[in-house]
């Protein structure tokens, strides 16, 4: 259930709205135009919840509030792009040399920006995320670490994604491309894993509001109306198959086969 109200007077303009999704609500309110301010509130009955939805929009009826329609354009979308995604994780990279000041710079970054836009930039994450989760990728990371594991590759993705756009649609398709950018981890002594940048909205939310990560996906379920989940994938390679492996990915191997890189 979702219903909005809106309010108007010589002085005031502002909407209220609330969303009900199971044992869950999800309030957004403020000055229509803006992105609002988000309440949320967890029941332990569904029908708790709807009553006590009910309660609130027949309050703000009983004071003055009439219903609305999203055709009226009360609330301001997010802010986020895919274009401002990418943008920020660019913006990131040059505030540190390090991943830690990096991440703490997109941290407090998007703190400072409405919870719609740190939701939205997360959506935009998963999306790219949940793209990335390939088979050939997958032996890719397999051959340049020695192997990977379900979270390892997950951390793989997020130093991929942070890498940027063109990096990221050039790997998908060719995963040796990385190379270069690979050799450049040696020489650091790094790694090709980005795990914090995977917590990245649960991380901003909690600077933001200081609760904690389990309110912060209960609101991510609430709010994003299609989310991304990793598909079920069936590896078309075998770990132990080394010359399968040389042979789908030459260079990568000829670099990395008998030298992977380690923590």
């Amino acid at each position: 259930m979702e219903t909005i109200l809106y309010f108007r007077n010589d002085s005031s303009n502002k909407f209220w709205k609330i969303k009900v999704t199971g044992v869950d609500y999800v309030v957004t309110f403020g000055k229509a135009g803006t992105t609002g301010t988000i309440r949320s509130k967890k029941f332990d009955h569904a029908a708790e919840c709807l009553k006590e939805a009910e309660r609130m929009i027949q309050s703000k009826l009983k004071k003055g509030y009439k219903p609305g329609h999203s055709s009226m354009q009360l609330i301001k979308k997010s802010t986020i792009t895919d274009d401002s995604f990418w943008s920020l994780l660019e913006q990131a990279k040059k505030k540190g040399e390090e991943q830690e000041e990096q991440l703490e710079w997109l941290v407090e970054h998007l703190s400072k920006k409405p919870l719609q836009d740190i939701i939205k930039f997360d959506e935009i994450f998963a999306r790219y995320f949940v793209r990335s989760c390939t088979s050939s990728l997958w032996a890719a990371a397999c051959i340049i670490m020695g192997g990977c594991s379900d979270d390892c590759f997950d951390y793989f993705r997020a130093w991929l994604l942070f890498q940027g756009k063109g990096v990221y649609e050039t790997a998908i398709h060719d995963p040796e491309s990385m190379i270069p950018i690979l050799k450049e981890l040696e020489e650091k002594g790094e790694m090709p894993q980005f795990e914090d940048l995977t917590y990245l909205g649960a991380l901003a939310f909690e600077e933001k509001t200081g609760r904690d990560d389990t309110s912060y996906y209960e609101l991510y379920d609430q709010l994003v109306a299609d989310p991304c989940f990793e598909p079920e994938i069936e590896l078309d390679w075998d770990e132990e198959d080394e010359k399968g492996l040389q042979i789908r990915f030459p260079k990568l191997w000829e670099r990395y086969g008998e030298n992977p890189l380690e923590c």
